[in-house]
């Protein structure tokens, strides 16, 4: 099958993050195991989900991890002028449809590969690692690099996750954390402000806080020029509560994330806010011993990558790529979570990142042609018997 003939197909799969991923992972094991090579599912507990890791080369140390994943983010409520699950080539050079770049591409570019991949007289070798969840909060990675780590006897050395990239090496990361923070006041007339406790200001004391210690940050030089922004930033992007004007809130609530640099800990800045709350809800209890803060964890915190310039996964992307920039990214990835299980890790595929997550999303054919050349000169490296 050709490298589009697959795109057509992963396309076609409607599977969104969060939903069961079973359709797509089958079809791509079985696509797989047609040309002679055994795979290994991780499902999730309930059976609905699997993430899928295979082998193709010699059982030696030191191969390399093309790490992508199966879910796409939902369509509803943009205008889209094709059908999103449908691969649509317009005539002007691209290919539209949802996941078209973010990741099916990259998925595509893999699978189109696998018969020159079997055919090479690899010294080392590759391994395809496709999860799920990846769009709800990187979820399934975890889980199945360990698998990669613990189901083999060798031990791959590389891990490169193909998320758009513009086929540009990325180096690093911003850890990732999101939250909602609850809040439980008193209800009351506008007019009893201080004999009440809203749930409202208070709320508004948790958010001036969580903006403050941003520039404390900021202030104290913890910096990186990497990337842009260069510190650690701190956002509220949905706040809930009231009833009217004239009623003082008994419940509020807000969503907010945290994108750290990788010189600052998400678990420290967590930890001083969890207890900046149990200041305000010791005061607040003089008032109203009913008041609460509950702060609780919409996704697992996503770790950072921070893969050095001069590591050895830079220069093998920089030949394989044809690319020798190197960038840093805001957005999760799963590249973090591979680099923690002790592969050398690095961001590398084909497609815009600026195309992801919108209406009439799509690759360009040129990309999707320089992510197949991406794998032939990955299969030449890794057939090289110099290669380590």
């Amino acid at each position: 099958m050709t490298v589009e003939s697959i795109l057509e197909k992963l396309v076609a799969f409607p599977v969104l993050g969060g939903e069961s991923n079973l359709s797509i992972i089958h079809w791509i094991k079985e696509y797989i195991e047609s040309h002679g090579v055994e795979t290994k599912l991780v499902p999730n507990e309930e059976g609905t989900k699997a993430s899928l890791h295979c082998r193709i080369g010699p059982a030696v140390d030191g191969g390399v991890i093309l790490s992508g994943h199966t879910d796409v983010v939902p369509v509803e409520g943009q205008e889209w002028s094709t059908d999103p699950f449908v691969l649509t080539d317009k005539g002007d050079g691209k290919l539209y449809g949802r996941g078209s770049c973010d990741m099916k591409g990259f998925l595509a570019c893999c699978l189109a590969a696998l018969p020159q991949m079997i055919k090479a007289d690899l010294k080392k070798p590759i391994y395809f690692a496709f999860s799920y969840d990846e769009e709800v909060g990187c979820l399934a990675a975890p889980e199945l690099a360990r698998d990669i780590n613990t189901y083999y006897t060798e031990t791959p050395k590389y891990a490169i996750i193909g998320e758009p990239s513009l086929m540009e090496p990325i180096v690093g990361q911003k850890g990732i954390y999101i939250l909602e923070t609850y809040v439980n006041g008193s209800a009351g007339h506008s007019s009893r402000i201080k004999q009440e406790i809203s749930a409202i200001h208070e709320a508004m004391h948790l958010i001036l806080w969580l903006e403050q210690k941003m520039d404390r940050l900021i202030a104290d030089k913890q910096l990186d020029d990497r990337f842009h922004p260069p510190h650690s930033s701190i956002h509220i992007g949905l706040v809930k509560g009231g009833i009217a004007a004239n009623v003082i809130a008994d419940k509020a609530s807000f969503y907010w994330d945290l994108r750290t640099i990788p010189k600052d800990d998400i678990s420290s800045i967590v930890a001083e806010f969890e207890a900046f709350c149990r200041e305000r809800e010791e005061k607040n209890r003089k008032i109203f011993p009913g008041f609460e803060i509950k702060n609780v964890e919409h996704h697992p915190p996503v770790p950072h990558l921070d893969t050095k310039a001069d590591d050895d996964i830079v220069g093998l992307i920089k030949k394989i790529s044809g690319n020798a920039k190197l960038d840093t990214v805001s957005y999760a990835a799963e590249a973090g979570q591979f680099a923690n299980e002790g592969f050398n890790a690095a961001i590398c595929g084909p497609g815009s990142i600026e195309q992801a997550h919108r209406a009439d999303e799509f690759i360009t054919i040129e990309q999707l042609e320089k992510g197949v050349e991406m794998m032939e000169k990955l299969i030449g490296e890794l057939a090289a018997e110099d290669f380590s």
